[in-house]
């Protein structure tokens, strides 16, 4: 093991910046892949806690409290010192935060979904009669006392959902180092030009994380939670129901392994390097000195005395205390660049869209457009994450093919941010109508009616059955009907078991049915009626132009953050955007969109202690309304400021373009030939600088 340690201590400095390029795109992959994994866990988490979208939110927000704790600490004294390794110690915490989600299943008892009857049928042909049997359910679910409720609820283990709140925040804290230490690394060590293009390949090779996470999410949500330990023929459900759980525990184990394996070249790769295109000059320096070209005291004498004071000072031992003097003002001097907050308030406003967007994204397909949770995690990680990846590297790509400068790179965001403003626009007129449910959302004689009270699920033909309204056991009729459940349905006998079960002479159906008809229904709620999958598939073609176009603009963006910053403030302002960022923009819009999304649900479920559960069936056009309209509502305020940015940038460039000009009036050069253009002046970092306080 010493002798491997050693090798990758010699070899590093001499792979030079392709080796951090490689581990720093790696563990992007690595976080990602598990922040998509949480993202399209979201839903099975939910239904496993039985907690509403709100306090789903929270815990989804728990990832940015984390960052909030370390990131300003962090992305200041970690750029003094060794960054790599920094970056490796986060990984190691990350996968603790993985692993530490992964404990509520394995000290839960098994899942227990609510349902109005046996959870399974010793005799596959044995006859119940629901609208009997679910009398002495309402008694036994309605007359529970707070004593024995909370008696139950730890006995159920209900509050476990601490633990993926603390294990999603310890892997925000890990998560911090790894943007600002590594991108203001691979920046100080690369060649200029060639910045774009390598934090285009990280953020593609990122992207290919949440496609992996939604992909292991979209298997574990078809697989049940309790896999190996019940006998999955007994279920009453399967995926498509909205009870059903898959094993979202399993996705979190895979993904902490994955980033504890991330973590290993950090622990190799040196404290600095040699600047990208250096050792070539250095190398050729050294070949002229042998041979006796171009040969001076001057370049034998300094070249050596730098050399020594560069190793002395990389030697010298860190000071916290003038680190801390030095932060604030290092702060000040941060903020009092103009275009800075802006950059910051438009980051800040467009996350809000999109974590609200992508949080709710898999639930707004399935009440909008009837689809699985698994089905709806695999096409966003099929679909919309390869056209972001696609349209990250074809940023870069034109960035470099163009050589665009600071005004170029926000012509190109800001164009991108409108066209997909558009896109997004049009999706709010192509949608389905409301899954049909007898009480809910029509009348029992099939008219739309939506209806938020649960007393209007009691008609005529089920008035005698003395059914319970809190129960959610969907079926569905031969005429697309579904009823809330056998009981509300007015079902007099069933036969089966498990997933097969049917139930015979349904009153409420029999009235549908002109002049007579099946009268049966089976488990599970009725499919969307019309063009609802046509509808879908024209959503998912515009959503995944959206996504190619919206992410076009996230490469240009960036380079107009580290084009309008000071050299050696680019780690303090990359983490003080995340902190800001993650804190305003990541912590809550999970909660206000969850609690906004919350006052359209019809139908809650019921907790096993009782109480209420999470939502089975919210009211769709509603949904949509609040959903797309608070995306938006920020959007658009994020496009407005994206041309007050645009405004900012232009002034500072041709502000920096007089005063180049008129530099070279006084040195007696012309201003024809010698005279840059605007985005070129822009893209010299000095040039930027020195305009920093306008």
């Amino acid at each position: 093991m010493c002798v491997f340690v050693h090798v990758c201590q010699c070899l590093c400095p001499c792979l030079g910046i392709g080796l951090f390029l490689a581990a720093l795109s790696f563990v992007y992959f690595a976080k990602a892949f598990a922040g998509g994994y949480m993202k399209s866990s979201v839903t099975q988490i939910e239904r496993r806690f039985d907690i509403p979208s709100s306090l789903i939110g929270v815990i989804d927000g728990s990832f940015e409290i984390g960052n909030l704790l370390v990131i300003a600490f962090v992305s200041y004294f970690g750029a003094k010192l060794h960054r790599p390794r920094i970056i490796g110690a986060g990984c190691l915490v990350m996968a603790m935060g993985c692993f530490l989600t992964a404990m509520p299943h394995f000290f839960q008892g098994h899942y227990q979904y609510e349902t109005s009857m046996s959870h399974s049928l010793d005799n596959a042909t044995e006859s119940i009669l629901p609208c009997l049997t679910n009398h002495s359910t309402v008694v036994d679910t309605d007359m529970h006392s707070e004593k024995s409720r909370a008696a139950c609820e730890k006995e159920a283990g209900s509050s476990m959902w601490v633990y993926v709140f603390l294990g999603n925040m310890l892997r925000g804290i890990g998560e911090t180092p790894i943007t600002p230490l590594g991108v203001s690394y691979l920046d100080d060590f690369s060649r200029e030009e060639n910045t774009a293009f390598y934090i285009a390949c990280i953020q593609t090779v990122g992207i290919l994380g949440p496609m992996m996470g939604f992909m292991l999410g979209s298997f574990c949500a078809k697989v049940y939670v309790d896999i190996g330990s019940v006998d999955l023929d007994a279920l009453t459900i399967n995926d498509q129901d909205s009870r059903w759980v898959g094993a979202w525990w399993l996705g979190f184990l895979v993904t902490g392994v994955v980033i504890l394996m991330s973590a290993i070249p950090f622990f190799f790769l040196p404290k600095s390097m040699a600047k990208q295109g250096e050792e070539e000059e250095e190398e050729e320096e050294e070949e002229r000195g042998r041979t006796g070209k171009g040969s001076n005291m001057e370049h034998d004498n300094f070249l050596p005395g730098e050399k020594a004071r560069a190793e002395k000072e990389e030697e010298k031992e860190v000071n916290f205390s003038e680190l801390a003097k030095d932060f604030l003002p290092s702060l000040r001097r941060l903020f009092s660049n103009r275009v800075y907050p802006l950059i910051i308030l438009t980051s800040l406003v467009a996350v809000n869209g999109f974590i609200g967007m992508i949080t709710f994204k898999p639930k707004y397909m399935e009440q909008i457009y009837g689809q699985s949770a698994s089905k709806a995690i695999f096409l966003i990680g099929s679909m919309n994450l390869p056209a972001v990846a696609l349209g990250v590297i074809t940023g870069g790509l034109i960035l470099k093919r163009f050589r665009l400068g600071v005004v170029g790179a926000a012509r190109m965001a800001l164009g991108t941010s409108i066209t997909s403003f558009l896109l997004l626009f049009i999706q709010f007129f192509i949608h389905c109508d409301n899954a049909e449910v007898a009480g809910l959302t029509v009348s029992y004689q099939g008219l739309p009616a939506v209806s938020y009270q649960p007393v209007s699920m009691v008609s005529g033909c089920n008035m005698g059955c003395s059914c319970s309204l809190r129960h959610w056991d969907p079926v569905c009729s031969s005429n697309g009907l579904s009823y809330a459940s056998p009981c509300l349905a007015g079902c007099q006998t069933s036969t089966g078991a498990g997933k097969e079960m049917v139930f015979h002479n349904c009153t409420c159906v029999g009235e549908m049915l002109r002049p007579a008809g099946n009268s049966s229904v089976v488990l599970g709620q009725c499919p969307r009626h019309g063009n609802c999958d046509y509808m879908f598939k024209l959503y998912m073609g515009f959503t995944v132009l959206f996504a190619f176009v919206s992410a076009c603009g996230g490469t240009p963006g960036y380079i107009v953050l580290l084009r309008s910053i000071q050299p050696d403030l680019k780690s303090l302002a990359l983490g003080m955007q995340t902190l800001i960022v993650r804190t305003l923009g990541g912590i809550p819009p999970p909660i206000y969109f969850g609690a906004l999304i919350d006052r359209t649900c019809l139908k809650w479920g019921t907790k096993r202690c009782g109480g209420r559960g999470a939502c089975r069936l919210y009211e769709a056009n509603a949904f949509r309304m609040t959903f797309l309209g608070l995306i938006y509502s920020l959007y658009l305020v994020a496009n407005l400021l994206w041309c007050a940015l645009y405004y900012r940038v232009v002034q500072r460039a041709r502000k920096a373009s007089l005063r180049k000009q008129a530099k070279l009036q006084q040195n007696g050069q012309t201003d024809g030939p010698t005279a840059r253009p605007a985005s070129v002046v822009m893209g010299d970092r000095g040039d930027a600088d020195r305009e920093s306080t306008i």
